[in-house]
């Protein structure tokens, strides 16, 4: 990946972590019924709020590779989340899967982005 768009890369995952913390926090519970699960909405608004911080830091002048490493954390526990979903009874196997599908995406991202700072190709 050129290096222009490395450079922008935490930028851009900072404001996703910003509306998806945000959509976590204020919606935990709506998210939950869209999956099919009964309950742990406290973990799903624990969860926002480590995406809302993590995006906020990235987006201001603090270094960034502790920020992209602790995203690539959140990722690895957003997914064992998931996994623990799917057991559920009554989970909506196909939404989950969908939305394990995403952040796995996500984390693949999140891993070059980290890479990378640590490489110091990204401040």
């Amino acid at each position: 990946m050129a290096k222009a768009v490395r450079s922008k890369l935490p930028r851009a995952l900072g404001w996703f972590s910003v509306g998806l913390g945000v959509t976590e926090l204020l919606g935990a519970w709506s998210l939950l019924r869209f999956f099919g699960i009964s309950r742990g909405d406290r973990w799903v608004r624990a969860y926002g709020a480590r995406e809302l911080a993590a995006g906020v830091a990235l987006l201001g002048p603090a270094k960034k590779r502790p920020w992209l490493w602790a995203r690539v954390a959140g990722d690895a526990l957003d997914l064992a989340t998931m996994g623990r979903g799917l057991r559920e009874p009554g989970a909506r196997r196909g939404r989950l899967l969908a939305a394990t599908g995403a952040v796995a995406g996500i984390t693949l991202l999140d891993l070059y982005a980290a890479a990378s700072a640590q490489a110091g190709d990204v401040r």
